[in-house]
């Protein structure tokens, strides 16, 4: 009976060795895989989480600005178009009522060429 105790003595004593030869090959392996992925990460030339986060800030604020300036902007071509229809109702309401002055324009016009000196020839 003896010889079967030495005999699992054995087995335990070179099962546990591989343990700590696996437990170290693994260690290794992924020490390698890491330096692996770094060089590789290293050469596709990726941006910090950091830098990312603080552009995509930047990019935020400057969405935000170009929509306050949009409606900014649609507010100031309403505002003009309005001037523009107040402008065209007065001229369309000189025109209507001023058809006299727009002779009293074309004659003075006239007049003023009229008492152009004439060149001689």
């Amino acid at each position: 009976m003896q010889s079967e105790n030495k005999i699992l003595d054995d087995f335990a004593r070179l099962a546990s060795s591989a343990m700590g030869v696996a437990v170290g090959m693994r260690s290794e392996v992924e020490a390698r895989l890491r330096e692996q992925l770094e060089r590789l990460l290293a050469q596709m030339d990726l941006v910090p989480r950091e830098e990312f986060d603080a552009m995509k800030a930047v990019a935020i604020a400057a969405r935000e600005e170009q929509e306050a300036l949009s409606q900014k902007l649609a507010a100031l071509e309403a505002r003009l178009a309005a001037l523009e229809a107040r402008l065209a109702a007065l001229e369309g309401g000189k025109a209507a009522a001023g058809k006299p002055a727009q002779k009293a324009t074309a004659k003075k016009a006239a007049t003023q060429k009229e008492s152009e000196p004439k060149e001689s020839d």
